[in-house]
């Protein structure tokens, strides 16, 4: 008897994660400096932790709403007015998710039907085209280029717009480029959705991790633009800046009919994000500003000792602006991205990532983060010249 295919084809096509296909073969090592997990090495300041555990002690072990507490929903909304300049209304606009992650998922499920297209950047975390995949839209790759900085263009979309598109999924601060856009490219970013008649989904998870400025100005986001507020759905989380990846914790702010047609999805596969991170957020947003600003002035001298002593040894490196990478170009090593980064971890204890596995224009570079201590990275930088001697 022949048996039907147990996993939906859809599904059973889709590649499992670059990154965590080639972390299971560091898993496997020892001596291992990692330049290659995505994770900030501080743990979450203590205040914030504190909260979570006087949550569970006064018994906020239930279930929320399922758009999130209204506390957490009105310090989300004072968070992103002082910090940005944007406005959403606690009450219908705001989504409160586990880790940004959910959020893009529900968001692209929420507004896209078979056949739509939805634009995205390459090189760009790991999820954007399955996930879109997985809404049974289409993923449009719109390359990225050294050249430009890794900077998206609207020159680069209005290439690869059609009528089936629906939406722009862009990351910056970029994971793993490091990239940033001025507030004039968002503006003509927001312009082009205007024309084309196209939402924009905006994932700014490292918008804190911005370097080379005033700390206390305001950051430039895509929500910040009220002429655009309808065409926004802000997409972020608690993981990177205030360095809360376990507790699984972010949002989505927009227009309200579509963080109701998230919410509706949510409801049915989440219910709601956890009730002691919920807390945690809380403080984080009232109370965290020193602490993002003491990780990022280490972010910064980190950065500032790396770009020079990789750029020193012959590998092409770009400052970054922002969140906490590098995407380093080997290709004059003679090796592929893959080739290279198997070399350095097996031979030199050096673990990163191969750019390719952040898409096909990623090929030739791999990415080197900066979230770990000065003291690991000088000890990296050394193994990597022997490599290259």
């Amino acid at each position: 008897m022949q048996k039907k295919d147990r996993v939906a084809p859809h599904v059973a096509v889709l590649p499992k994660s670059g990154i965590r296909k080639f972390f299971d073969i560091v898993a496997q090592s020892k001596d291992i400096v990692s330049l290659g997990v995505g994770e900030p090495d501080f743990d979450t300041p203590w205040h914030i932790s504190r909260a979570a555990v006087t949550c569970l002690e006064n018994g906020g072990t239930h279930y929320t709403s399922n758009l999130g507490t209204p506390e957490l929903r009105q310090a989300i909304c004072r968070y992103l007015d002082r910090r940005f300049g944007a406005s959403f209304e606690w009450k219908n606009e705001v989504l409160v998710t586990v880790g940004v992650s959910e959020a893009i998922d529900l968001a692209i499920r929420a507004i896209c039907s078979p056949g739509d297209e939805v634009l995205y950047h390459e090189p760009c975390f790991v999820s954007y085209a399955p996930t879109i995949r997985l809404a049974h839209a289409t993923p449009v790759c719109v390359e990225t280029r050294v050249e430009d900085e890794f900077r998206l263009t609207v020159e680069a979309l209005e290439q690869k717009v059609t009528p089936k598109t629906k939406a722009v999924l862009l990351n910056f601060p970029c994971n793993p480029t490091g990239a940033t856009l001025s507030r004039s490219d968002m503006a003509d970013i927001l312009a082009f959705c205007e024309r084309h008649d196209l939402l924009l989904l905006a994932d700014e998870v490292y918008s804190e991790l911005v370097y080379d400025g005033d700390a206390e100005r305001k950051l430039d986001s895509f929500a910040a633009f009220p002429e655009h507020r309808e065409r926004v759905i802000l997409l972020n989380g608690f993981s990177k800046s205030w360095a809360m990846t376990g507790f699984r914790l972010g949002y989505a702010c927009g227009p309200s009919d579509v963080i109701d047609a998230m919410m509706k999805i949510h409801q049915y596969g989440i219910m709601s994000a956890p009730t002691l991170s919920q807390a945690a957020g809380v403080e984080a947003m009232d109370h965290g500003d020193k602490d993002v600003d003491r990780m990022r002035r280490e972010y910064k001298k980190r950065r500032d000792y790396l770009v020079p002593a990789l750029n020193a040894l012959g590998l092409r490196t770009l400052m970054p602006k922002g969140a906490f990478y590098l995407f380093v170009d080997v290709r004059q090593t003679g090796l592929s991205d893959e080739e290279f980064a198997l070399r350095l971890l097996k031979e030199h204890g050096v673990a990163c990532v191969p750019g390719s596995a952040f898409g096909a224009c990623g090929t030739g570079f791999v990415r080197m983060s900066y979230a770990t201590s000065l003291e690991k990275i000088k000890v990296a930088v050394e193994r990597i010249s022997k490599m290259l001697a």
